[in-house]
């Protein structure tokens, strides 16, 4: 396998930035991480936009440009000859001269084997915690996950598959997948603020109306414990159903019919984008 590192192609086992990296220092950088379905990256586009809003944000520069970087992904696409994986892009803090100052940012591009969720957790759904905590600079897609690392170890002795953050009664995100729930209604809610801008999130919220009304809005911890259906996204996960948040019972206790039916659309959203893009 190979991956990519500043300015060339070389086998990924050879690929190692110095101890001197603000990303070893003090965990600084930035990542981005996108599927790839027949060989094509799926909502390419989308990922990049994300992936240069967060150096930017982090005052990280990118010295390609977005077709250059385009380019690069598909030429590691080819050389590794996998048609079905991960991509996933770090931009790191750079050779700090004091552990603490910003340097020349290190690019790097890897790829991944990816396995999705397969139907038994589908068909039986999941349980999470909660945690009250907020993730710094929540819109930015850091490599900055220690307190979800940290919190592993509780998950399981809880035996559940995840951990929610919440603050001041509001939630937010989990520490790699974004939350939905489905009130009483039917209508789908996402936490408006303090959260990461999901891809997968985006997708969803562009099926409002199809037939569902999804929207965005301040999402309190009681009404996700009151919630008719919950569940989470992110690009490796699609939609998990969530069947129990702490001791509460969501719903009927097994995946609603709301979220199966949004995991059909989000599919058909995916085969559709691939059709479109690389096929005709």
């Amino acid at each position: 396998m190979y991956s990519f590192f500043n300015n060339e192609f070389i086998p990924a086992e050879k690929n190692f930035i110095h101890v001197s990296d603000l990303a070893t220092q003090r965990g600084y950088g930035i990542f981005d991480f996108f599927k790839v379905v027949n060989g094509k990256p799926l909502f390419i586009d989308d990922y990049l936009h994300r992936f240069y809003k967060s150096a930017e944000a982090m005052r990280l520069p990118v010295a390609l440009s977005r077709e250059e970087l385009k380019k690069i992904i598909e030429e590691l696409i080819q050389k590794n000859g996998v048609s079905e994986a991960g991509i996933k892009m770090i931009l790191t803090g750079g050779y700090s001269p004091d552990g603490y100052e910003i340097a020349r940012p290190n690019l790097i591009i890897t790829q991944h084997a990816l396995t999705m969720p397969g139907q038994a957790v589908l068909e039986k759904g999941i349980k999470v915690i909660t945690h009250e905590y907020v993730r710094d600079i929540p819109h930015v897609k850091t490599i900055n996950y220690v307190m979800g690392i940290w919190l592993q170890q509780k998950v399981k002795e809880q035996h559940a598959a995840d951990v929610l953050y919440h603050m001041n009664g509001l939630v937010s995100e989990f520490p790699r997948c974004n939350l939905f729930i489905v009130k009483e209604n039917d209508e789908i809610v996402t936490p408006a603020n303090r959260v990461l801008w999901g891809i997968t999130r985006k997708n969803i919220l562009s099926l409002n109306g199809k037939p569902y009304v999804v929207r965005e809005e301040d999402v309190r911890l009681e009404e996700v414990y009151a919630a008719k259906e919950a569940f989470l996204t992110s690009t490796t996960k699609r939609i998990l159903p969530i069947v129990q948040v702490d001791d509460k019972v969501i719903g009927t206790g097994k995946p609603g019919p709301v979220s199966l039916a949004i995991l059909s659309q989000l599919i058909e959203l995916e085969r559709a984008y691939a059709d479109y893009r690389f096929i005709f």
